[in-house]
Protein backbone atom coordinates (compact mmCIF):
# COMPACT_ATOMS: atom_id res chain seq x y z
CA UNK A 1 0.00 0.00 0.00
CA UNK A 2 3.32 2.41 0.77
CA UNK A 3 4.41 2.24 -2.84
CA UNK A 4 0.43 2.78 -3.81
CA UNK A 5 0.65 6.09 -1.83
CA UNK A 6 3.70 7.12 -3.09
CA UNK A 7 2.89 7.12 -6.78
CA UNK A 8 0.30 8.57 -6.37
CA UNK A 9 1.58 11.48 -4.17
CA UNK A 10 4.44 11.33 -6.98
CA UNK A 11 1.74 11.57 -10.06
CA UNK A 12 0.55 14.85 -8.17
CA UNK A 13 4.06 16.40 -8.60
CA UNK A 14 2.81 17.02 -12.35
CA UNK A 15 1.19 19.73 -11.20
CA UNK A 16 4.44 21.16 -10.37
CA UNK A 17 6.04 20.56 -13.35
CA UNK A 18 5.48 23.30 -15.97
CA UNK A 19 5.87 23.05 -19.80
CA UNK A 20 8.87 24.74 -21.35
CA UNK A 21 8.17 24.86 -24.75
CA UNK A 22 6.14 28.05 -24.20
CA UNK A 23 8.89 29.94 -22.24
CA UNK A 24 10.73 29.72 -25.52
CA UNK A 25 7.81 32.25 -27.13
CA UNK A 26 7.90 34.42 -23.86
CA UNK A 27 5.22 32.75 -21.28
CA UNK A 28 6.46 33.32 -18.16
CA UNK A 29 4.03 31.27 -16.34
CA UNK A 30 2.91 28.06 -18.81
CA UNK A 31 0.29 25.41 -18.12
CA UNK A 32 1.77 22.50 -15.80
CA UNK A 33 1.85 18.93 -17.50
CA UNK A 34 -0.82 17.93 -15.30
CA UNK A 35 -3.00 20.50 -16.91
CA UNK A 36 -2.20 19.45 -20.13
CA UNK A 37 -2.62 15.90 -19.57
CA UNK A 38 -5.70 16.37 -18.71
CA UNK A 39 -6.63 18.95 -21.47
CA UNK A 40 -5.11 16.52 -24.03
CA UNK A 41 -7.30 13.43 -22.84
CA UNK A 42 -10.16 15.12 -23.08
CA UNK A 43 -9.43 16.38 -26.93
CA UNK A 44 -8.34 12.93 -27.69
CA UNK A 45 -11.45 11.32 -26.31
CA UNK A 46 -13.25 13.30 -28.72
CA UNK A 47 -11.25 12.79 -31.48
CA UNK A 48 -11.69 9.34 -30.64
CA UNK A 49 -15.38 9.16 -30.85
CA UNK A 50 -15.18 11.03 -34.35
CA UNK A 51 -12.55 8.62 -35.43
CA UNK A 52 -14.74 5.57 -34.46
CA UNK A 53 -11.62 4.39 -32.24
CA UNK A 54 -11.27 3.20 -28.51
CA UNK A 55 -12.07 6.58 -26.65
CA UNK A 56 -10.94 4.94 -23.46
CA UNK A 57 -8.08 3.86 -24.73
CA UNK A 58 -6.92 6.82 -26.06
CA UNK A 59 -7.82 8.76 -22.81
CA UNK A 60 -5.79 6.29 -20.87
CA UNK A 61 -2.43 7.08 -23.16
CA UNK A 62 -2.83 10.93 -22.74
CA UNK A 63 -3.37 10.76 -19.06
CA UNK A 64 -0.14 8.65 -18.46
CA UNK A 65 2.49 9.69 -21.59
CA UNK A 66 4.00 12.81 -19.47
CA UNK A 67 4.61 10.39 -16.11
CA UNK A 68 7.78 10.19 -16.33
CA UNK A 69 8.23 14.00 -16.77
CA UNK A 70 7.93 13.75 -12.71
CA UNK A 71 11.48 12.40 -12.46
CA UNK A 72 13.04 14.33 -15.69
CA UNK A 73 11.06 17.20 -16.13
CA UNK A 74 9.44 18.96 -19.42
CA UNK A 75 12.46 19.17 -22.54
CA UNK A 76 11.37 21.25 -25.16
CA UNK A 77 12.49 20.18 -28.78
CA UNK A 78 15.17 22.62 -28.49
CA UNK A 79 16.68 21.77 -25.54
CA UNK A 80 16.08 17.90 -26.70
CA UNK A 81 18.89 18.53 -29.42
CA UNK A 82 21.46 18.26 -27.03
CA UNK A 83 20.39 15.31 -24.88
CA UNK A 84 20.82 12.23 -26.23
CA UNK A 85 18.72 9.53 -25.23
CA UNK A 86 15.70 11.42 -23.93
CA UNK A 87 13.24 8.01 -24.51
CA UNK A 88 15.36 6.14 -23.30
CA UNK A 89 15.50 8.30 -20.10
CA UNK A 90 11.73 8.35 -20.09
CA UNK A 91 12.07 4.65 -20.40
CA UNK A 92 13.63 4.25 -17.76
CA UNK A 93 11.96 6.82 -14.98
CA UNK A 94 8.43 5.23 -15.95
CA UNK A 95 9.93 1.69 -15.43
CA UNK A 96 11.11 2.64 -12.05
CA UNK A 97 7.81 4.19 -11.67
CA UNK A 98 5.72 1.09 -12.35
CA UNK A 99 7.40 -1.53 -10.70
CA UNK A 100 5.71 -1.81 -7.51
CA UNK A 101 2.51 -1.09 -8.89
CA UNK A 102 0.10 -4.00 -9.80
CA UNK A 103 -1.25 -2.62 -12.67
CA UNK A 104 2.17 -1.41 -13.50
CA UNK A 105 2.49 -3.05 -17.08
CA UNK A 106 -1.14 -1.91 -17.69
CA UNK A 107 0.18 2.05 -17.82
CA UNK A 108 3.58 0.35 -19.28
CA UNK A 109 1.81 -1.04 -22.61
CA UNK A 110 -0.31 2.38 -22.79
CA UNK A 111 3.16 4.28 -22.77
CA UNK A 112 4.73 1.83 -25.29
CA UNK A 113 1.67 1.64 -27.25
CA UNK A 114 2.14 5.50 -27.24
CA UNK A 115 5.80 5.73 -28.66
CA UNK A 116 6.24 2.95 -31.07
CA UNK A 117 3.59 5.35 -32.77
CA UNK A 118 1.55 2.17 -34.85
CA UNK A 119 -1.52 2.13 -33.86
CA UNK A 120 -5.05 4.73 -34.52
CA UNK A 121 -5.15 5.23 -31.02
CA UNK A 122 -1.77 6.51 -30.81
CA UNK A 123 -2.33 8.67 -33.69
CA UNK A 124 -5.40 9.89 -32.31
CA UNK A 125 -3.49 10.25 -28.94
CA UNK A 126 -0.67 12.29 -30.81
CA UNK A 127 -3.06 14.47 -32.62
CA UNK A 128 -4.74 15.20 -29.36
CA UNK A 129 -1.36 15.82 -27.34
CA UNK A 130 -0.53 18.50 -30.58
CA UNK A 131 -3.82 20.00 -30.52
CA UNK A 132 -3.74 20.58 -26.89
CA UNK A 133 -0.50 22.91 -27.35
CA UNK A 134 -2.49 24.69 -29.88
CA UNK A 135 -5.26 25.53 -28.31
CA UNK A 136 -3.22 26.75 -25.70
CA UNK A 137 -1.37 28.77 -27.53
CA UNK A 138 -4.50 30.35 -29.24
CA UNK A 139 -5.91 30.91 -26.14
CA UNK A 140 -1.68 33.07 -24.86
CA UNK A 141 -2.27 35.02 -27.80
CA UNK A 142 -5.68 36.24 -27.53
CA UNK A 143 -5.11 37.02 -23.51
CA UNK A 144 -1.68 38.58 -23.81
CA UNK A 145 -0.72 39.67 -27.39
CA UNK A 146 -3.12 40.99 -29.07
CA UNK A 147 -3.76 43.92 -26.56
CA UNK A 148 -0.58 44.58 -27.49
CA UNK A 149 -0.61 45.63 -31.01
CA UNK A 150 -1.53 48.76 -30.83
CA UNK A 151 1.64 49.98 -28.63
CA UNK A 152 3.41 48.54 -31.79
CA UNK A 153 1.91 50.28 -33.94
CA UNK A 154 2.23 53.33 -32.10
CA UNK A 155 5.62 53.50 -31.69
CA UNK A 156 6.19 52.74 -35.44
CA UNK A 157 4.84 56.12 -35.95
CA UNK A 158 6.60 57.69 -33.49
CA UNK A 159 10.42 57.06 -34.85
CA UNK A 160 12.18 59.13 -36.32
CA UNK A 161 15.48 58.09 -37.55
CA UNK A 162 15.83 55.91 -40.80
CA UNK A 163 17.91 53.23 -38.55
CA UNK A 164 15.36 52.56 -35.99
CA UNK A 165 12.02 52.92 -38.84
CA UNK A 166 14.70 50.02 -40.62
CA UNK A 167 14.73 47.69 -37.90
CA UNK A 168 10.90 48.58 -36.49
CA UNK A 169 10.58 47.57 -40.15
CA UNK A 170 12.35 44.49 -39.95
CA UNK A 171 11.00 43.60 -36.54
CA UNK A 172 6.96 43.69 -37.61
CA UNK A 173 7.32 41.31 -40.55
CA UNK A 174 9.37 38.71 -38.00
CA UNK A 175 8.41 36.47 -35.40
CA UNK A 176 10.01 36.61 -31.73
CA UNK A 177 10.42 33.10 -31.90
CA UNK A 178 12.43 33.11 -35.46
CA UNK A 179 15.25 32.90 -33.61
CA UNK A 180 14.60 28.89 -32.27
CA UNK A 181 11.96 28.43 -34.71
CA UNK A 182 14.51 27.04 -36.91
CA UNK A 183 16.34 25.04 -34.18
CA UNK A 184 13.09 22.76 -33.66
CA UNK A 185 11.42 20.94 -36.01
CA UNK A 186 8.06 18.51 -35.10
CA UNK A 187 9.01 15.17 -36.10
CA UNK A 188 6.25 13.95 -38.88
CA UNK A 189 5.25 10.84 -37.96
CA UNK A 190 3.52 8.43 -40.26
Amino acid sequence: MKNLINFIFETFHLKRIKHEWPRLAGVDFPDSVAEHSLNAAQIGYILAKMEWADANKVSAILIWHDLAETRIGDIHKVWSRYIQGKKEFEKHAMEEQLVWLEFGSDIKALFDEYEQRSTLEWMIAKDADYLEQAFQAKIWIEQWYQGMQNRIDNVGGALRTNSAKAIWNQMVKSSSNDWWAALKKLPREK
